[in-house]
Protein backbone atom coordinates (compact mmCIF):
# COMPACT_ATOMS: atom_id res chain seq x y z
CA UNK A 1 0.00 0.00 0.00
CA UNK A 2 2.97 2.71 1.17
CA UNK A 3 4.50 1.77 -2.25
CA UNK A 4 1.50 2.44 -4.61
CA UNK A 5 0.77 5.48 -2.56
CA UNK A 6 4.43 6.79 -2.89
CA UNK A 7 3.99 5.74 -6.92
CA UNK A 8 1.00 8.05 -7.27
CA UNK A 9 2.24 10.93 -5.41
CA UNK A 10 5.44 11.11 -6.36
CA UNK A 11 5.49 9.72 -9.87
CA UNK A 12 1.72 9.97 -11.66
CA UNK A 13 -0.50 12.73 -9.88
CA UNK A 14 1.98 15.37 -10.83
CA UNK A 15 1.69 14.52 -14.37
CA UNK A 16 -1.70 13.16 -14.91
CA UNK A 17 -4.24 13.99 -11.60
CA UNK A 18 -5.58 17.56 -13.78
CA UNK A 19 -6.35 15.31 -16.91
CA UNK A 20 -9.83 13.91 -17.89
CA UNK A 21 -9.50 9.48 -18.83
CA UNK A 22 -9.43 10.79 -21.95
CA UNK A 23 -7.05 13.48 -22.37
CA UNK A 24 -4.20 10.79 -20.98
CA UNK A 25 -3.33 9.55 -24.43
CA UNK A 26 -0.32 7.00 -25.52
CA UNK A 27 2.02 10.06 -26.86
CA UNK A 28 1.18 11.61 -23.21
CA UNK A 29 2.07 8.13 -21.31
CA UNK A 30 5.09 8.27 -23.54
CA UNK A 31 6.37 11.34 -23.05
CA UNK A 32 5.41 11.01 -18.83
CA UNK A 33 7.73 8.01 -18.89
CA UNK A 34 10.58 9.30 -20.82
CA UNK A 35 10.37 12.09 -18.42
CA UNK A 36 9.98 10.10 -15.11
CA UNK A 37 13.47 8.01 -16.82
CA UNK A 38 15.60 11.18 -17.11
CA UNK A 39 14.39 13.04 -13.76
CA UNK A 40 14.77 9.73 -11.50
CA UNK A 41 16.92 7.17 -13.48
CA UNK A 42 15.23 4.67 -11.44
CA UNK A 43 13.82 1.93 -14.27
CA UNK A 44 12.95 -0.20 -11.37
CA UNK A 45 10.33 2.33 -9.89
CA UNK A 46 9.47 4.03 -13.06
CA UNK A 47 8.20 0.06 -14.87
CA UNK A 48 6.49 -0.09 -11.20
CA UNK A 49 4.86 3.64 -11.67
CA UNK A 50 3.92 2.76 -15.87
CA UNK A 51 3.10 -0.47 -14.25
CA UNK A 52 -0.40 0.72 -11.74
CA UNK A 53 -0.77 3.56 -14.33
CA UNK A 54 -1.49 0.79 -17.02
CA UNK A 55 -3.54 -1.69 -14.21
CA UNK A 56 -5.43 1.90 -13.32
CA UNK A 57 -6.13 2.61 -17.35
CA UNK A 58 -7.17 -0.62 -18.22
CA UNK A 59 -9.95 -0.80 -15.06
CA UNK A 60 -11.19 2.73 -16.75
CA UNK A 61 -11.33 0.67 -19.61
CA UNK A 62 -13.34 -2.06 -18.44
CA UNK A 63 -16.05 0.30 -16.93
CA UNK A 64 -16.23 2.15 -20.29
CA UNK A 65 -15.16 4.91 -19.53
CA UNK A 66 -12.47 5.04 -22.54
CA UNK A 67 -12.13 3.12 -25.10
CA UNK A 68 -8.68 1.95 -25.57
CA UNK A 69 -5.71 1.77 -22.38
CA UNK A 70 -3.32 4.06 -23.42
CA UNK A 71 -0.29 2.18 -22.03
CA UNK A 72 0.61 0.45 -25.00
CA UNK A 73 4.69 0.62 -24.68
CA UNK A 74 6.10 -2.83 -25.24
CA UNK A 75 7.99 -4.26 -22.20
CA UNK A 76 7.72 -0.90 -20.24
CA UNK A 77 6.06 -2.54 -16.93
CA UNK A 78 9.04 -5.24 -17.02
CA UNK A 79 11.92 -4.85 -14.47
CA UNK A 80 15.02 -5.94 -15.28
CA UNK A 81 16.34 -6.68 -11.69
CA UNK A 82 20.64 -6.88 -11.47
CA UNK A 83 22.10 -9.85 -10.09
CA UNK A 84 21.53 -9.97 -6.14
CA UNK A 85 24.92 -9.44 -4.27
CA UNK A 86 25.86 -11.89 -1.26
CA UNK A 87 28.16 -11.82 1.23
CA UNK A 88 31.28 -13.78 2.72
CA UNK A 89 30.84 -15.69 6.07
CA UNK A 90 33.72 -13.67 7.28
CA UNK A 91 31.88 -10.59 5.88
CA UNK A 92 28.62 -10.90 7.49
CA UNK A 93 30.27 -11.91 11.19
CA UNK A 94 32.34 -8.42 10.39
CA UNK A 95 28.65 -6.51 9.91
CA UNK A 96 27.80 -8.18 13.08
CA UNK A 97 30.67 -7.08 14.79
CA UNK A 98 30.42 -3.42 12.90
CA UNK A 99 27.03 -2.95 13.68
CA UNK A 100 27.18 -3.34 17.67
CA UNK A 101 26.31 -5.65 20.22
CA UNK A 102 22.41 -5.10 20.75
CA UNK A 103 21.80 -5.22 16.68
CA UNK A 104 24.55 -8.18 16.03
CA UNK A 105 21.40 -10.69 16.42
CA UNK A 106 19.37 -9.29 13.30
CA UNK A 107 21.96 -9.14 10.96
CA UNK A 108 22.24 -12.97 11.60
CA UNK A 109 18.43 -13.86 11.47
CA UNK A 110 18.86 -11.81 8.47
CA UNK A 111 21.72 -14.18 6.73
CA UNK A 112 21.06 -17.64 8.67
CA UNK A 113 17.34 -17.27 9.11
CA UNK A 114 17.05 -16.32 6.65
CA UNK A 115 14.01 -13.63 7.70
CA UNK A 116 12.75 -10.35 5.96
CA UNK A 117 13.36 -6.85 8.37
CA UNK A 118 9.49 -6.90 8.79
CA UNK A 119 9.61 -10.33 10.20
CA UNK A 120 12.43 -9.72 12.74
CA UNK A 121 10.40 -6.89 13.49
CA UNK A 122 7.36 -8.77 14.90
CA UNK A 123 9.39 -11.26 16.58
CA UNK A 124 8.31 -11.46 20.73
CA UNK A 125 10.07 -13.55 23.06
CA UNK A 126 7.17 -16.05 23.01
CA UNK A 127 8.84 -17.02 19.38
CA UNK A 128 11.90 -17.93 20.95
CA UNK A 129 12.66 -21.64 21.66
CA UNK A 130 16.23 -21.34 23.21
CA UNK A 131 16.82 -24.58 24.02
CA UNK A 132 16.08 -25.97 20.53
CA UNK A 133 17.01 -23.04 19.01
CA UNK A 134 13.77 -22.69 17.26
CA UNK A 135 12.27 -19.34 16.11
CA UNK A 136 8.40 -19.01 15.10
CA UNK A 137 7.58 -16.66 12.77
CA UNK A 138 4.07 -15.88 12.97
CA UNK A 139 3.55 -12.10 12.08
CA UNK A 140 5.24 -9.33 10.02
CA UNK A 141 5.39 -5.79 11.00
CA UNK A 142 6.70 -3.29 8.64
CA UNK A 143 6.98 0.23 9.29
CA UNK A 144 4.84 2.75 6.77
CA UNK A 145 6.25 5.53 5.65
CA UNK A 146 4.86 7.87 9.26
CA UNK A 147 6.52 5.82 11.10
CA UNK A 148 3.76 3.55 12.51
CA UNK A 149 3.53 -0.96 12.43
CA UNK A 150 1.53 -2.10 10.38
CA UNK A 151 1.16 -5.77 12.09
CA UNK A 152 0.33 -7.87 9.90
CA UNK A 153 0.41 -11.46 8.25
CA UNK A 154 3.67 -12.60 6.53
CA UNK A 155 4.28 -12.31 2.99
CA UNK A 156 2.36 -15.42 1.78
CA UNK A 157 0.85 -18.25 3.65
CA UNK A 158 4.42 -20.06 3.96
CA UNK A 159 5.98 -17.43 5.56
CA UNK A 160 4.85 -18.74 9.15
CA UNK A 161 6.60 -21.06 9.63
CA UNK A 162 9.40 -22.36 12.56
CA UNK A 163 13.23 -21.69 11.55
CA UNK A 164 15.57 -23.69 13.04
CA UNK A 165 18.61 -22.19 13.91
CA UNK A 166 22.70 -23.18 12.84
CA UNK A 167 24.47 -24.49 16.30
CA UNK A 168 26.69 -21.66 16.22
CA UNK A 169 23.86 -19.03 16.97
CA UNK A 170 22.96 -19.99 20.66
CA UNK A 171 25.29 -18.19 22.07
CA UNK A 172 24.62 -15.00 20.48
CA UNK A 173 20.07 -15.62 20.74
CA UNK A 174 21.37 -16.54 24.50
CA UNK A 175 22.61 -13.41 25.05
CA UNK A 176 20.50 -11.13 22.97
CA UNK A 177 17.39 -12.63 25.56
CA UNK A 178 19.12 -11.92 28.41
CA UNK A 179 20.41 -8.24 27.82
CA UNK A 180 18.31 -6.76 25.49
CA UNK A 181 14.96 -8.44 24.75
CA UNK A 182 12.01 -6.80 26.52
CA UNK A 183 10.63 -8.69 29.45
CA UNK A 184 7.77 -11.15 29.33
CA UNK A 185 5.82 -13.30 26.68
CA UNK A 186 5.19 -11.08 24.51
CA UNK A 187 8.04 -8.53 24.64
CA UNK A 188 9.65 -7.53 21.37
CA UNK A 189 12.55 -9.37 20.33
CA UNK A 190 14.38 -6.16 19.14
CA UNK A 191 14.09 -2.85 20.61
CA UNK A 192 16.09 0.69 20.58
CA UNK A 193 18.24 2.02 22.83
CA UNK A 194 15.54 3.85 24.42
CA UNK A 195 13.20 0.94 24.70
CA UNK A 196 11.12 1.59 21.78
CA UNK A 197 10.51 -0.74 18.88
CA UNK A 198 13.35 -0.23 16.61
CA UNK A 199 12.96 2.03 13.51
CA UNK A 200 13.70 1.73 9.94
CA UNK A 201 15.79 5.07 9.86
CA UNK A 202 17.97 4.77 12.66
CA UNK A 203 18.41 1.23 11.93
CA UNK A 204 19.72 2.47 8.53
CA UNK A 205 21.86 4.55 9.89
CA UNK A 206 23.59 1.72 11.64
CA UNK A 207 23.45 -0.42 9.03
CA UNK A 208 24.77 2.42 6.51
CA UNK A 209 28.08 2.79 8.84
CA UNK A 210 28.25 -1.28 9.44
CA UNK A 211 28.68 -1.40 5.24
CA UNK A 212 31.15 1.15 5.00
CA UNK A 213 33.35 -0.35 7.85
CA UNK A 214 33.24 -3.64 6.12
CA UNK A 215 34.03 -2.19 2.54
CA UNK A 216 30.46 -3.54 1.30
CA UNK A 217 29.07 -1.76 -1.81
CA UNK A 218 26.41 1.00 -0.93
CA UNK A 219 24.20 -1.23 -2.88
CA UNK A 220 24.35 -3.93 -0.44
CA UNK A 221 21.14 -4.06 1.31
CA UNK A 222 19.72 -5.49 4.40
CA UNK A 223 17.69 -7.11 2.03
CA UNK A 224 20.77 -9.01 0.48
CA UNK A 225 21.59 -10.86 3.82
CA UNK A 226 18.21 -12.98 2.78
CA UNK A 227 19.82 -13.95 -0.20
CA UNK A 228 23.29 -14.82 1.15
CA UNK A 229 21.19 -17.24 3.28
CA UNK A 230 19.72 -18.86 0.42
CA UNK A 231 23.14 -19.50 -1.14
CA UNK A 232 24.94 -20.73 1.56
CA UNK A 233 22.01 -23.38 2.68
CA UNK A 234 22.01 -24.42 -0.97
CA UNK A 235 25.89 -24.77 -0.86
CA UNK A 236 25.00 -26.57 2.72
CA UNK A 237 22.98 -29.37 0.54
CA UNK A 238 19.21 -27.63 1.14
CA UNK A 239 17.14 -28.80 -2.27
CA UNK A 240 15.20 -26.05 -3.33
CA UNK A 241 12.33 -27.41 -1.36
CA UNK A 242 14.46 -26.63 1.75
CA UNK A 243 15.43 -23.68 0.81
CA UNK A 244 11.94 -22.52 0.26
CA UNK A 245 10.42 -23.47 3.69
CA UNK A 246 13.39 -22.25 5.49
CA UNK A 247 12.64 -18.68 3.89
CA UNK A 248 9.18 -18.86 4.00
CA UNK A 249 8.78 -19.07 -0.16
CA UNK A 250 5.65 -20.31 -1.64
CA UNK A 251 5.80 -21.12 -5.32
CA UNK A 252 3.14 -21.35 -8.10
CA UNK A 253 4.15 -24.19 -9.75
CA UNK A 254 2.38 -27.13 -8.88
CA UNK A 255 5.04 -29.57 -9.16
CA UNK A 256 6.55 -28.08 -5.28
CA UNK A 257 3.33 -29.48 -3.85
CA UNK A 258 4.43 -32.55 -3.89
CA UNK A 259 7.90 -32.31 -2.47
CA UNK A 260 8.14 -32.28 1.55
CA UNK A 261 10.69 -30.75 3.73
CA UNK A 262 9.73 -31.94 7.04
CA UNK A 263 11.57 -31.20 10.22
CA UNK A 264 14.08 -33.33 10.76
CA UNK A 265 15.18 -32.63 6.91
CA UNK A 266 15.21 -28.59 8.14
CA UNK A 267 17.55 -29.91 10.98
CA UNK A 268 19.92 -31.25 8.62
CA UNK A 269 19.98 -27.77 6.57
CA UNK A 270 20.43 -26.12 10.03
CA UNK A 271 23.64 -28.50 11.03
CA UNK A 272 24.82 -28.08 7.02
CA UNK A 273 25.19 -24.62 7.34
CA UNK A 274 26.51 -24.58 10.65
CA UNK A 275 29.34 -26.74 9.34
CA UNK A 276 29.56 -24.63 6.45
CA UNK A 277 29.99 -21.08 8.89
CA UNK A 278 32.50 -22.97 11.30
CA UNK A 279 34.73 -24.26 8.25
CA UNK A 280 34.86 -20.59 6.79
CA UNK A 281 35.41 -19.33 9.94
CA UNK A 282 37.92 -21.45 10.44
CA UNK A 283 39.74 -20.40 7.09
CA UNK A 284 39.06 -16.53 7.90
CA UNK A 285 41.19 -17.14 11.58
CA UNK A 286 43.82 -19.53 10.18
CA UNK A 287 47.09 -18.75 11.52
CA UNK A 288 45.23 -17.11 14.79
CA UNK A 289 44.70 -20.48 16.62
CA UNK A 290 44.21 -20.54 20.46
CA UNK A 291 43.63 -23.32 22.62
CA UNK A 292 40.55 -24.11 23.87
CA UNK A 293 40.80 -26.96 25.70
CA UNK A 294 40.09 -26.68 29.11
CA UNK A 295 42.10 -25.92 31.75
CA UNK A 296 43.03 -29.04 33.40
CA UNK A 297 44.07 -30.62 29.47
CA UNK A 298 46.24 -28.19 29.21
CA UNK A 299 48.01 -28.79 32.14
CA UNK A 300 48.37 -32.42 31.55
CA UNK A 301 49.56 -31.88 28.21
CA UNK A 302 52.23 -29.86 29.34
CA UNK A 303 53.06 -32.11 32.29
Amino acid sequence: MDLHEDLLRVHTFPAFATLDLDEITAPRVREWRTERLRATGAKTTVAKAYRLVKAIMETAVDDELISRNPCRIKGAGKESAAERRIATVAQVDALADAIGIRWRLMVYLGAYGPMRPEELAGLRRRDVDLDNLLIRVRVAEPERTNGKRAPGETKSDAGVRTVVLPAFLHKDLRRHLDWYAEKGPDGLLFVGEKGAAFRRTSFGRKWRRAREVVGLPDGFRFYDLRHTGHTLSTRSGATLKDTMVRAGQSSEKAAMIYQHSDDERQREVAAGLDGMVRSERAKHHKGHHTDDRPHHQKESSAG
